[in-house]
């Protein structure tokens, strides 16, 4: 009997871009056999002894593959990313492929899918604001209801803090309940709000999906390619000139295991993940020997068209009112309901930076 899909397999020129593929064949070259067969929950696995399965999205990323190092003893993993197909090993399934294209639900008949850590949202520099909004939101959307279908039992969504807009106006520290502001300030962060919309809609229509939504602040570390990381592995770095906000960074090892005792505690609902700690951004580009470039801050639109101008990636005009206003998490619920403490401090992460130059 032909399996439905197969992974570990790259799209060949004539293959569409999804999970349907020729049965037996891996990067390795090794037959591999994939049980097709109803879904069960975490509580109650099919075979005794049997793992549960976690799905994990945007596997080729650095923290979806700390994650996922820290779960493949307990669990079997499988491995999702539309960037490219990764190589976990041989005892974790990897796949390439779209969550909006139509093979992606084999995968859930493929294999018993009774968990979800969702880190695969695409970024702002990956693709146009359309097929953003397409890939992030009505990708969410197919993936949840996917999740319903089949009776996955547990789903963690991976948000940022950039949800809540950086504006003058915001208090010292913002709380899980503080409004999504984003939207109102770039159009570029719209999809960003409106996938934690949609999570917040899933997570009270069906209880029974356990949805837990972190909100981290700028995660940073060894292999993070996100904006703040460049910023500080930079030996140039652009400052608003008269601005230098407060920010909190939290360490990829530390980021990982916050996910996966989120995962594994089990406690549904919104939490801001951050350390007690924080400090400006100009002082966290000095410890990371970094040389300041002070740009104009007034009008607002002249930063804003410097970086177009000069296509600055790692200071993205979108992100610009980031650089003035500070986005100060409130970390108390997190570290209460999961006794979470960050192990890396601010010397040690600015360190690694300044020890790269």
């Amino acid at each position: 009997m032909k399996d439905p899909i197969s992974p570990n397999k790259k799209n060949g020129p004539n293959q569409k871009n999804d999970a349907r593929q020729t049965p037996g064949s891996s990067r390795q070259g090794r037959t591999r056999k994939e049980n097709v067969s109803e879904p069960s929950t975490l509580a109650q696995p099919s075979v005794a002894g049997e793992r549960p399965q976690i799905l994990v999205t945007g596997a080729a990323g650095a923290l979806a593959q700390q994650v996922i190092a820290r779960l493949r003893d307990q669990y079997q993993v499988v491995a999702v990313d539309f960037r490219e197909q990764v190589y976990l090993g041989d005892d974790i399934p990897s796949y390439r492929i779209d969550i909006g294209k139509r093979g992606f639900e084999d995968i859930f008949r493929a294999h018993k899918i009774q968990g979800l850590i969702h880190m695969g949202r695409i970024m702002t520099s990956e693709e146009n604001r359309m097929r953003r909004y397409n890939a992030n939101v009505l990708g969410t959307q197919k993936l949840l209801d996917l999740c319903n279908k089949y009776q996955v039992s547990r789903v963690l969504i991976l948000s940022t803090f950039h949800v809540y807009g950086a504006n003058a106006y915001n208090p010292a520290l913002l709380d899980e309940a503080a409004p999504l502001k984003a939207a109102g300030v770039t159009m570029d962060l719209i999809d960003s709000v409106e996938l934690e919309n949609l999570a917040n809609i899933y997570l009270w229509k069906y209880p029974k999906l356990n949805i837990h939504i972190l909100r981290p602040c700028n995660i940073v570390g060894p292999g993070v390619r996100n904006t703040m990381s460049n910023l500080l592995s930079s030996r140039l770095s652009p400052v608003l000139a008269g601005f230098s906000p407060m920010m909190q960074f939290i360490h990829i090892d530390d980021m990982a295991d916050a996910i996966v005792l989120t995962y594994e505690k089990n406690k549904p609902g919104i939490y801001n993940v951050a350390p007690d700690d924080w400090v400006s951004y100009q002082e966290a580009l000095e410890a990371c020997g970094c040389i300041r470039v002070p740009l104009p801050s007034i009008p607002p639109v002249v930063p804003r068209l410097i970086s177009r101008m000069l296509d600055l990636d790692s200071f993205p005009a979108f992100l610009m009112d980031y650089f003035k206003y500070p986005v100060i998490l409130d970390n108390r619920l997190f570290r209460r309901t999961f006794n979470f403490t960050p192990k890396k401090n601010l010397a040690e992460i600015f360190r690694y930076y300044k020890d790269q130059k």
